[in-house]
């Protein structure tokens, strides 16, 4: 996404199964390459994952 993903927004780089098409490249922006997981972050399971992500982007929401 050449200007940022908006909070709330899929990331258009996200696979079926919720992989980064992207890893590993240098395209791949920093922030993505910045999170490194965490028992916080990634909790036992998918849902608590993506609770926590969507956790971030309320806390970021405009701030830019």
């Amino acid at each position: 996404m050449p200007n940022g993903k908006p909070a709330g927004v899929r990331c258009i780089q996200l696979d079926d199964a919720n992989r980064c098409r992207i890893f590993g490249h240098p395209d791949r922006p920093a922030v993505c390459a910045s999170l490194q997981p965490s028992v916080d972050m990634c909790g036992d399971d998918q849902t608590h994952a993506l609770q926590y992500l969507h956790q971030l982007e309320r806390l970021t929401a405009g701030a830019a």
